[in-house]
């Protein structure tokens, strides 16, 4: 898999369908850290995600922390407002997590705060707080993939 999409908290069961479509399309592999705000059999995951679910490697978290441990040394990039440099400026390398907040609230604070340096903007107007998760992670993903030649995609 040359890239971990990771969730943190995601509240809404069609958003993480359509990013799971996404990385299923992408050959990703996508991460939930919980709590989540849907259950994993919600019809409307399943419905957003149609029927690539079988080919789509989803790994689940009880915490951030856990996924942490999991994964020692993992290069991981986090796409939040907050962020000094814009996605586009990164190098990225196969392997890498790239992780996203929830929708209501993006990613906490205590996190941002233990990884100065590794988050990322996406650029938008002044006075728009955010754009959709799942077109967030579409454009982040895709430049990624981008920059080590898309991969096992045709």
């Amino acid at each position: 898999m040359p890239f971990n999409i990771v969730l943190v908290e995601p509240e809404i069961a069609a958003n993480a369908g359509n990013i799971g479509r996404t990385c299923a399309c992408a050959g990703m592999t996508l991460h939930l850290v919980h709590p989540l705000g849907f259950a994993t059999d919600d019809r409307t995951l399943h419905r957003a995600g149609l029927d690539y679910w079988h080919a789509l490697p989803v790994i689940y978290h009880n915490s951030f922390d856990e996924l942490i441990a999991g994964h020692p040394g993992a290069r991981l990039f986090f796409v939040a407002t907050e962020g000094v440099r814009p996605y586009t400026e990164v190098r990225y390398r196969p392997g890498d997590f790239l992780v996203f907040g929830k929708e209501s609230t993006g990613l906490p604070d205590h996190i941002l705060g233990n990884y100065p340096g590794t988050v990322v903007r996406i650029p938008m107007r002044p006075g728009f707080r955010s754009l959709n998760l799942a077109s967030a992670v579409a454009l982040v993903a895709y430049e990624a993939l981008r920059q080590i030649g898309f991969p096992n995609l045709v």
